[in-house]
């Protein structure tokens, strides 16, 4: 499979965010805990170039415990302020506003060196498609200031948001970068739903999907349905189209309707936490 989704809207949030990078003391970056590098944008490393960085690991209940801890230590080590948040249940977001003070010190005492008084920080909120931007904004807010959805592409402009008197956030559109060099990065957003399903082959997906966990998580999903260990990849999504009745007009199994299954249980975390790439496999 081949994996691309580059919007023209991308290529205007891109240049946007260039033009607002002056205005900016600290950059936001959400990342998803499932897969923290694979999700990180390479283009936000160089717009946000001697700024004051925070990286948020969000959707971490669904992620690995074990390996948040590692991805939490492998980006500390990179010098980067570091907070495991679930944004949909608030976890992790009360923690944010200290962080922001401790990050933007330097700024704050060179502010009061100058004689200003309690100008608020202000912080670009950054992300790719479908990471939880929105979700993350409102719950720090603690008021529904964007609007938000389970799909990427949902924010299309920016907008300021006044957070308090020591915060201003600026939203900015989930922005993916034009070309994949790794597939298996495309691969890895895909499964997490950051590219646009209409664009997927479901099944090649899912089959994918399938070897990772055969691979790196035996017997769960085995477990999860209620189906017989079975090696072969086609073999076990066969098995959980008969299990969850995803059948064809005459009873042939419906691979494609199976294969969605999985993947939409994956994302909502239904079939357990799993995280995909490791710090260990990032190094080398």
């Amino acid at each position: 499979m081949h994996f691309q989704w580059y919007p023209g809207h991308m290529t205007k949030a891109k240049r946007m965010m260039s033009e607002n990078i002056k205005l900016i003391d600290l950059v936001i970056e959400l990342v998803d805990a499932r897969i923290p590098l694979s999700s990180r944008n390479p283009d936000i490393d160089k717009l946000a170039q001697n700024k004051s960085r925070i990286i948020l690991l969000n959707k971490y209940d669904l992620a690995d415990d074990s390996k948040n801890k590692e991805w939490k230590n492998y980006f500390e080590h990179k010098d980067f302020f570091v907070e495991l948040v679930n944004s949909k249940s608030g976890q992790g977001i009360k923690a944010i506003s200290s962080m922001i003070q401790r990050a933007c010190k330097e700024k704050i005492e060179r502010d009061r060196s100058r004689g200003i008084l309690n100008r608020p920080v202000r912080a670009m909120i950054a992300g790719i498609p479908n990471v939880g931007k929105s979700t993350f904004i409102n719950s720090f807010a603690g008021r529904a200031c964007t609007k938000t959805g389970n799909k990427p592409g949902v924010t299309k402009g920016k907008q300021w948001i006044r957070i308090n008197k020591q915060v201003e956030l600026l939203d900015t559109p989930g922005i993916l970068w034009p070309r994949f060099e790794d597939q298996i990065v495309g691969l890895r957003l895909a499964l997490i739903g950051s590219i646009k399903a209409e664009l997927l082959q479901h099944i090649d997906l899912c089959l994918e999907f399938i070897q990772f966990m055969n691979d790196h998580y035996e017997g769960l999903l085995e477990r999860t349905y209620g189906v017989p260990s079975e090696k072969d990849t086609v073999g076990m999504l066969t098995a959980v189209a008969e299990v969850r009745h995803c059948k064809k007009t005459g009873g042939e199994p419906d691979l494609d309707k199976a294969a969605i299954l999985i993947l939409d249980d994956y994302r909502d975390g239904k079939i357990g936490k799993i995280t995909l790439e490791t710090p260990s496999a990032a190094d080398e």
